[in-house]
């Protein structure tokens, strides 16, 4: 029996129905509406003043700031949609200048028939000044509504005039629960999800997929199409299923950007607080995201001179000798050298009087410039030096009674005695101050004898 063929509309509905098939599971399942949309709550939640520009299609160009997979694109969809104009996309990573200028000559003249673009910009902190200043006139005179989004802070990858004509709004890594929430739809959902292959699946297991997507919804719906294959038709997506899925879990992490400069201070910031188990969980989320290690072992050497200090002697010799030993060790060895930097720079005494001390007699050699060395204290190596009066009155402190000369300053005439390192009544500096303060109070009364 000869097979009937499909007549035009019908193969025109088939090949819909094939392309449908063909898009990934996150695409097919891209929010139609606002409802439809998780997360991003604060931004979105009714009543607040982007929703409502954008349920009443009065939208403003914007610049969308937020990590991977948080629902930046389908934000730009929606503003078009519910603004009823024109949606155009272009990748800062594969658009160059003359496809740009295609775009805004095509805008313009769509503008001129009383229509306008939202023209949606991924990436847009990859493209140089020259070319963000390509958009701003059409920005100025309203031809395109511009949505460009970046994952990286627009203070630092966006030039200032276009800063100027868009808003900018931060959007969030979106929780494990609104992704779950997004999986479930996606199980349910017969006409663009999975709803119709019968899968089973327990929320322990749902829970890790989301867990796993590390605030990703497009990432979660991915690991879920995949786990939906391996189960196939009917079947339940287990344990067994998860383990294939979820074998490489890599976390996000920018090893230039601002996340890797974010974590780095969260580090310090644990360490100056003296909280051992926040540094190392920091330390090893960087470790984990692919942070070169010497740059960690550089980083707590500074935290040893500028937060423990001499309040702890010990901690910059520590942390020096991790460094020779991850040197010598490598990774995965050198890595735990490191880690007990991380807890003994958390665990001790802290000051950074002696940080201090230096910067203030930095911004006095600043102030005070080129001072001559008072005359006692200069060296005098030559005869002809001696006549001229180099050292002449130095007190050899180690002949003076206690071992210091208290009656001679070591600063220039100008500047008379000056305090710049104050310890601070911790550590080893608790001793120190001791020495200092009766040192300075003796170096007062003779001051004043004199």
């Amino acid at each position: 029996m000869a097979k009937r063929k499909p007549q035009p509309n019908e193969s025109e509905d088939l090949l819909s129905v094939d392309r449908d098939a063909l898009r990934p599971l996150a695409e097919r399942m891209r929010p139609q509406t606002l409802d439809e949309m998780v997360g991003q709550r604060r931004l979105l939640a009714p009543g607040s003043a982007l929703r409502a520009s954008i349920e009443s299609g009065h939208v403003h160009s914007m610049i969308l700031w937020g990590p991977p997979g948080c629902g930046k694109t389908t934000l730009a969809l929606l503003l078009a949609k519910y603004s009823d104009a024109e949606f155009r996309a272009i990748s800062a990573v594969l658009s160059g200048l003359p496809e740009v200028r295609q775009v805004l000559a095509e805008a313009a003249h769509r503008f001129a028939e009383g229509r306008r673009t939202v023209l949606f910009v991924d990436e847009v902190h990859r493209f140089n000044k020259a070319q963000q200043d390509a958009f701003l006139p059409h920005i100025e005179r309203g031809t395109i509504l511009f949505v460009g989004a970046t994952t990286e802070n627009p203070s630092f990858e966006l030039n200032s005039a276009l800063l100027s004509r868009c808003r900018v709004h931060v959007m969030e890594a979106v929780s494990a629960d609104d992704i779950a929430e997004a999986l479930r739809r996606a199980l349910h959902d017969e006409e663009r999800g999975l709803g119709g292959r019968g899968l089973r699946i327990g929320d322990e297991a749902l829970a890790e997929i989301a867990g796993a997507a590390d605030g990703d919804v497009r990432r979660g719906l991915t690991l879920l199409e995949i786990a939906s294959e391996l189960a196939g038709e009917g079947g339940e997506i287990d344990q067994d299923t998860l383990r294939q899925v979820l074998a490489d879990r890599t976390r996000r992490f920018d090893k230039g950007g601002e996340q890797f400069y974010d974590q780095i201070s969260a580090l310090h910031k644990s360490v100056r607080s003296s909280n051992p188990d926040a540094a190392l969980y920091w330390f090893a989320r960087m470790l984990d995201g692919g942070a070169d290690p010497i740059y960690l072992a550089r980083r707590l050497t500074r935290m040893a001179v500028e937060d423990i200090g001499l309040a702890d002697p010990r901690a910059l010799q520590m942390a020096t000798e991790a460094w020779d030993a991850y040197d010598r060790l490598g990774s995965p060895e050198g890595d735990l050298a490191l880690a007990q930097v991380v807890i003994y720079l958390a665990s001790t005494a802290k000051s950074n009087a002696g940080y201090v001390a230096f910067k203030a007699a930095k911004r006095d050699v600043e102030e005070y410039g080129t001072q001559d060395v008072p005359m006692h204290i200069r060296n005098a190596p030559t005869k002809l030096m001696k006549q001229l009066g180099y050292g002449k009155g130095y007190q050899y402190d180690h002949d003076a009674d206690g071992g210091i000369a208290l009656d001679q300053t070591g600063f220039p005439d100008a500047m008379g005695e000056r305090v710049y390192y104050e310890p601070v009544e911790r550590g080893l500096e608790i001793k120190l101050k001791e020495k200092l303060d009766a040192l300075r109070a003796a170096r007062a009364r003779a001051a004043r004898e004199r």
